[in-house]
């Protein structure tokens, strides 16, 4: 395999300094057309292809867009970075994906580890790091915040409106007859965790129904979690008639445990999720959950990064959710118990 033309060797072959065939090459050089004709003959007959790599790094641009999410086994998340990770197929720039695991401190080390490798901008997946530490790194590279509402960023934000979308399902249910709900939170850290419970509980109450605080359980956004919120919930003692969980992932392990304890979704007990991830039309039967255009909310996010790489402003994006009725929720029975 021949070794790739040089700069220093285009330089050598028409008598210049390297210095000049890189400005001549992006378009600061101050010569003479004679000699800006020589060194582009040279360029042309050696084949000489510009390192983009090389020009970024001499430009102060490493070419990539720091990543960071609360976790990588997540479904939700993993259809996001496939969005961004599309976005940025056509451009010079490549995605960097670090996990903040749901902990501070792994997310502080995550931040550190990209700024150290001069990313161009950071996209923040949700977190839990406190605005005022995501305020100074916006004042160090451009950072999108995906999923909160982050103070003093300004337009830099895309948000989900976790609300309304939790309203929806608190108004499905509550027109299908229910009355006594379970719920299962996300972690309590999130910013749409509290979101949803606090919009569930006041939907409820707006209709005259109150969520007793023994039928709460909190399943840190996981399969794992929510089977086991599940089952704390089902031997809390108190009956309830629908199992309401704030994102699919938790749903799934929740409708595991329904499983094994002889409930059958929706005959015994309805069940419904929030984000409709590409797996909940699959499951035994079909989740009832509301729509987030995650793959979409990716592909944004990578857009606003470039936006405000190419000095453009970014506009704050908000998304709302879908309600999606599936089999898994039906009118209750007339007696049920958990």
């Amino acid at each position: 395999m021949l070794e790739p033309v040089t700069l220093a060797q285009v330089a050598h072959e028409a008598g210049v300094s390297p210095s000049t065939v890189s400005r001549i090459l992006n378009g600061t050089a101050n010569v003479t057309p004679e000699k800006r004709a020589r060194v582009e003959a040279v360029i042309t007959r050696l084949n000489y292809r510009p390192n983009p790599q090389a020009q970024a790094l001499a430009g102060g641009r490493s070419l990539t867009i720091g990543v960071i999410t609360p976790s990588l086994h997540s479904t939700f998340y993993g259809e996001a970075l496939a969005g961004i990770e599309a976005a940025l197929n056509d451009t010079p720039y490549h995605p960097i994906v670090i996990s903040g695991q749901w902990r501070t401190e792994r997310e502080q080390e995550a931040l550190d580890v990209l700024l150290a490798r001069r990313v161009d901008a950071v996209i923040m997946m949700g977190g839990i790091l406190d605005d005022e530490i995501l305020q100074h790194v916006a004042r160090r590279v451009p950072l999108i915040a995906v999923g909160r509402d982050v103070r003093g960023l300004g337009d830099c934000s895309i948000v989900m409106d976790n609300r309304e979308g939790m309203r929806r399902i608190a108004h499905h249910l509550l027109a299908l007859g229910h009355r006594t709900f379970a719920y299962i939170t996300g972690a309590e850290r999130q910013q749409d965790a509290v979101e949803r419970r606090v919009a569930f509980t006041e939907a409820l109450a707006e209709a005259g129904v109150q969520l007793s605080p023994t039928l709460v359980r909190s399943g840190n956004y996981t399969e794992e979690g929510g089977l086991l919120a599940a089952a704390e919930l089902l031997e809390a003692g108190e009956p309830f008639t629908a199992m309401v969980c704030a994102n699919d992932q938790m749903a799934l392990g929740a409708r595991l445990t329904l499983y094994r304890r002889g409930l059958t979704v929706p005959d015994d007990m309805s069940l419904t999720g929030f984000d409709d991830v590409f797996t909940s039309s699959l499951m035994t039967p079909p989740l009832t959950t509301v729509r987030q255009a995650i793959y979409d909310i990716g592909v944004v996010a990578a857009r606003e990064a470039l936006s405000l790489l190419e000095g453009q402003p970014a506009g704050r994006q908000v998304f709302v959710p879908e309600l999606i009725v599936r089999e898994s929720t039906g009118a209750p029975r007339a007696r049920s118990s958990p």
